[in-house]
C-alpha cells in the first residue's frame, strides 16, 4: 500500500473539528519529524502548521495549503479505518488534502527547488473559518507566498482527474442563524399565544421567494434552511424557533441585496407574528477566484507535462475559505477527481484512494517546475 494512502487512513480515524484539531496536528508534526530537517523550518499556529523548505537560490516564495478539520457526522462507510471519533466524520475530503500536502513535503525534504516552498495546514474550514485569520498572523506576515494553490476532491469527477476553471470558481457564502420568540402557551388556547412554530414556517416559505423574485435570472443564488428546531411537547405552542440555513451567491452584489431581502422578511415576520426576532451571519466566506494568468498555466502545464485528465468546469455554488488567501495573494484553487457515489459532506463519502498518489505526482511535477523557473 502507498505510504500516503494509509497515512489518509491514519488521518481518517482521528477526525477532529475546527481548532481543535488536537490528535491531528500532533499526527502530522510526527510525520514532519521523520523527515529530512535540513532545509525544512516548521512553526505551529493555534491548531495549524506551517512549513517552509528553503530554497537552493529562493527568488520567491511559493505557498500550498490543505485543510485539517472535520465535520460532525456519524460515519456510515463501513470502513475498517472508520472514524474512532463518534459523532464526527472526514466527510469532506480533508485525510486526503493532508497525506496530499505530506506527499509534497516528502519529497520536496528531498528535492530541493530553486525557491522557497510553504506548505500550511489550516484548521477550521467547515467552521468559524481559519483561513482568513491566518491570513492575518505574524507567520504568514513574515512568510507571504507569491502565489499560493490548493485543491479539493470532487465525488463527481474521475479519479485524478483535474477540474478547473479560471476566475470565479467558488460561490460567497454565508451562514444564516434566525431565531423567533413570541409567546408560548396550550394548545388548547391558541389565541393567547403567539406561535413560533406558524411563523417559523411561513417564514422559511417567504424566504424562497427572495430567490425566484430578488435575483436577477441571469445570476445564481441560494438560501437552504437545513435545520428547524422549537416546541418542547406536542401540546405546548412554541415560544421559541431557530431556523439554521446559508446564503450562497456567485457575486458579492447578490449577497447584499438577498441580505437585505431577508432582513426585511423577518421585520414582517416581527409585525404579522407579534414576536422578536433576530438574525445572525454566522461565518462568511469570500468567493474562490482564480488568477487567470496561473491558472491557465497550470492547466497548460498538466497537459504538456503530465498525464492529468484536464477538466475545464463551471464555477460551483459550494463555499471554501481558502477564498479569503486568493483575495490577497495571486493563485488558483482545483477540483481533484475522486469518484464516490455519495457526495462531499455525506455519512457515506467513499473516495478512490488512487487519486492521492495521482495528485501528489502531479503537484510535485508542478512546483518543481514552477520552483525552478
Amino acid at each position: 500500500m502507498n505510504r500516503f494512502i494509509q497515512i489518509r487512513r491514519d488521518l481518517h480515524q482521528i477526525p477532529e473539528l475546527g481548532y481543535k484539531e488536537f490528535k491531528t496536528q500532533q499526527y502530522l508534526l510526527d510525520y514532519l519529524g521523520t523527515l529530512d530537517q535540513a532545509n525544512m523550518e516548521i512553526r505551529t499556529w493555534k491548531t495549524g502548521i506551517f512549513v517552509k523548505l528553503n530554497g537552493t537560490m529562493p527568488g520567491k516564495l511559493i505557498g500550498y495549503r490543505a485543510d485539517i478539520d472535520g465535520l460532525p457526522i456519524t460515519e456510515e462507510t463501513g470502513f475498517g479505518f472508520s472514524s474512532r471519533h463518534e459523532g464526527n466524520m472526514h466527510a469532506c475530503g480533508h485525510d486526503f488534502h493532508m497525506s496530499i500536502a505530506l506527499g509534497l513535503i516528502a519529497y520536496f525534504s528531498e528535492n530541493r527547488v530553486k525557491d522557497d516552498l510553504l506548505f500550511i495546514f489550516q484548521p477550521a474550514e467547515e467552521g468559524p473559518g481559519g483561513a482568513e485569520p491566518m491570513l492575518k498572523s505574524d507567520i504568514m506576515k513574515e512568510w507571504r507566498p507569491d502565489m499560493i494553490a490548493a485543491l479539493h476532491i470532487a465525488p463527481e469527477y474521475p479519479a485524478g482527474a483535474v477540474a478547473v476553471k479560471e476566475g470565479l470558481l467558488f460561490a460567497n457564502t454565508s451562514e444564516l442563524f434566525i431565531d423567533l420568540k413570541g409567546k408560548g402557551g396550550h394548545a388548547a388556547y391558541p389565541h393567547q399565544t403567539n406561535d413560533m412554530i406558524v411563523a417559523a414556517c411561513s417564514l422559511v416559505s417567504q424566504l424562497q421567494t427572495v430567490i425566484a423574485r430578488n435575483v436577477d435570472p441571469l445570476d445564481s443564488a441560494v438560501i437552504t434552511i437545513g435545520k428547524i428546531t422549537g416546541g418542547t411537547v406536542q401540546n405546548i405552542i412554541a415560544e421559541k424557533a431557530r431556523l439554521e440555513g446559508t446564503i450562497r451567491t456567485l457575486s458579492v452584489e447578490s449577497m447584499a441585496r438577498v441580505k437585505k431581502r431577508i432582513e426585511a422578511l423577518v421585520k414582517g415576520t416581527e409585525a404579522g407574528f407579534e414576536c422578536e426576532a433576530t438574525i445572525d451571519y454566522g461565518a462568511m466566506y469570500h468567493q474562490v477566484y482564480n488568477d487567470e494568468v496561473l491558472t491557465r498555466e497550470f492547466m497548460d502545464f498538466l497537459r504538456t507535462g503530465t498525464e492529468a485528465e484536464v477538466i475545464e468546469c463551471k464555477e460551483a455554488m459550494t463555499g471554501e475559505d481558502f477564498g479569503y488567501m486568493l483575495s490577497e495573494i495571486p493563485g488558483f484553487m482545483f477540483w481533484l477527481g475522486a469518484d464516490s457515489e455519495f457526495g462531499l459532506h455525506h455519512s457515506r463519502l467513499q473516495p478512490k484512494e488512487e487519486a492521492i498518489e495521482k495528485a501528489i505526482s502531479y503537484m510535485t511535477a508542478y512546483l518543481e517546475y514552477k520552483g525552478n523557473q
